[in-house]
């Protein structure tokens, strides 16, 4: 089978020369050992690296029988989780479902919770489940983060006065395998449980049951996704920046960034990309932004955003770079058909097909931003399948990990949130956060 990725470097060559790779060869080689001896910074999170191999085989399949208990008794799954708990699936689902489903559509609503504490959102999930058969899989280490504890009280509550003790049994809880507060609930509740591993952290938990779980219940091929994660584990298992395509684009990456590149723009020419960008987004924001360091990852859909930010990329700081994810063969074309009028003037397209218009936006988009002083990384994917997205989710996880050790920080933890946390907490009168909290109010006065 072909390779479903290609990273095409014809429009960063004016940017960079061949000689930069070599001179980065050996550092790559030197962070690439890290990796697979696991003896760097985060080494207790590298679990991913080789999981489309090792996964737990007995845990897929009762995920893939859950998955289909819940497609045939509830008319809606209410994802409950925040960060890596949720972002994943999401851009898994909205990448492969059709963006308003099919009549034919038998998979149930996949609503999102927890991931903020609007109460707009969550009045507006409540009322969608109005009258309909709900079942919730809520995901959480811990059972404790603010954002998901908050939605599972009130989704809990709900089944509970709607199903009595049957709602033990539309619970779904993926958490620690032995500990903490959720853990602890799903054991003394009946709850059925999957498992968040010890050695995998919430961005590279897609391919666990974090994500296999909500993605199986929407009709999506996890056997196609988990093997398309294993020929890029094949594919990227080598130091070699002329054979490994993942450590190739994380070195482009590092040599922008040296340049004086601060921000990375994914860029998507399908609104189904957006949510794949913000998986993108939390990917390397969390991964490589600490230290004072990082490239700060921003994304964007076009053509839509070309004409609002578009102006800003073509002739604003030229301190970024584009990465733009390309998808050769679309899910559906259609043709233009000829106007005898002619009043928009755009008969010049009567007979090409939307993709080879898309296409068109995209070469002339590239290289007038090129022109412009903005280096384009291009990664051409074949398809939008789940075999192809899981490659692609495996060469960003190996790239990203390269990419934070080159640049001297632990890709695998993320000091900076918990700062917002305990101000919060503070501010909220939380127990043994009294001194904290007159000093912040002090500071609001």
């Amino acid at each position: 089978m072909n390779t479903p990725l290609t990273l095409n470097e014809r429009f960063t060559q004016k940017f960079v020369s061949s000689h930069e790779f070599t001179a980065l060869q050996p550092f790559v080689s030197a962070a690439d050992t890290l990796i697979r001896e696991k003896s760097g910074l985060g080494n207790g999170f590298l679990g991913w690296v080789r999981l489309p191999e090792n996964y737990d085989k007995e845990e897929f399949a009762r995920v893939k029988r859950t998955a289909e208990k819940i497609r045939n008794d509830s008319d809606v799954l209410v994802v409950i989780g925040i960060g890596g708990s949720y972002l994943g699936s999401r851009a898994v689902i909205e990448f492969c479902q059709p963006v308003f489903g099919t009549s034919d559509n038998k998979s149930p609503e996949i609503l999102f919770l927890g991931n903020n504490l609007s109460p707009s959102h969550m009045v507006e999930v409540l009322n969608k489940c109005k009258g309909k058969r709900i079942s919730v899989n809520v995901i959480s280490k811990s059972g404790t983060t603010t954002e998901p504890a908050l939605a599972f009280r009130v989704m809990k509550d709900l089944l509970e006065k709607e199903y009595g003790e049957d709602a033990k049994y539309r619970i779904y809880a993926t958490t620690d395998k032995a500990k903490g507060t959720l853990k602890k609930l799903s054991d003394e509740k009946g709850y059925e449980t999957f498992v968040i591993p010890d050695d995998i952290g919430g961005r590279y938990s897609v391919l666990t049951p974090v994500g296999l779980l909500p993605i199986a219940v929407a009709g999506i091929d996890i056997n196609a996704l988990m093997a398309g994660a294993f020929s890029a584990m094949n594919d990227f298992n080598t130091d070699d920046l002329g054979k490994n395509a993942a450590y190739r684009y994380a070195a482009l990456r590092t040599i922008f960034s040296r340049k004086g590149k601060t921000s990375e723009i994914t860029v998507g020419y399908e609104p189904f990309i957006a949510s794949f960008c913000e998986w993108i987004k939390q990917l390397h924001g969390e991964s490589e932004g600490k230290d004072n360091k990082g490239l700060f990852p921003a994304s964007m859909i076009f053509s839509t955003d070309l004409h609002s930010l578009g102006q800003y990329v073509q002739q604003g700081q030229r301190n970024l770079f584009e990465t733009v994810l390309w998808i050769n063969n679309p899910k559906t074309d259609m043709s233009i058909l000829s106007d005898p009028n002619n009043l928009d003037g755009l008969n010049f397209l009567s007979d090409k097909t939307l993709n080879e218009i898309n296409r068109n936006a995209f070469m002339g988009t590239v290289l007038a931003h090129v022109e412009g002083g903005v280096p384009n990384i291009l990664l051409e994917l074949n398809d939008a399948s789940p075999y192809s997205l899981g490659y692609l989710i495996y060469f960003y996880e190996k790239a990203c990990a390269l990419a934070g050790y080159l640049n001297g920080v632990n890709p695998f933890d993320q000091p900076g949130v918990e700062s917002y946390k305990k101000n919060m907490f503070a501010l909220l009168g939380k127990p043994g956060y009294e001194d904290m909290r007159a000093e912040l109010e002090a500071k609001l006065k």
